[in-house]
């Protein structure tokens, strides 16, 4: 094999590994990383005992909650990021209690949230 073509592969091989590291960060800058078991499961739990009052928390749970958004919707949403939950946890809303959420239970809440996401 002469020097020019290994050369060419290696640059071939190089640009190969390049773009799926690049796919990668972009996935997971998106909001699509892996999601822990144990904080999906205590958002659950969180999301019962403070959500499920006025939030249909279980994933295609639909009656009585016409008034706030599912979870399910709320994950369904185009721009539901991690990100986005963060936000949304530390700003004031009208129709919503002023709760007092810490940073780590914020957390868990938007990975139960994220983990119902459909699309």
């Amino acid at each position: 094999m002469s020097r020019s073509v290994r050369i060419y592969l290696g640059l071939a091989v190089l640009i190969a590994l390049s773009v799926l590291f690049l796919l990668g960060v972009v996935h997971t800058a998106a909001g699509a990383s892996a999601l822990s078991p144990r904080k999906v499961a205590e958002g659950h739990r969180l999301a019962q005992a403070w959500c499920q009052t006025c939030h249909a928390i279980e994933p295609d749970m639909s009656g009585f909650f016409d008034l706030a958004p599912s979870f399910q919707a709320v994950a369904d949403r185009h721009g539901t990021t991690a990100l986005s939950l963060k936000v949304f946890w530390r700003t004031s809303h009208h129709d919503m209690p002023n709760l007092v959420i810490a940073p780590d239970q914020a957390d868990v809440l938007s990975e139960y949230i994220l983990s119902l996401k459909r699309n």
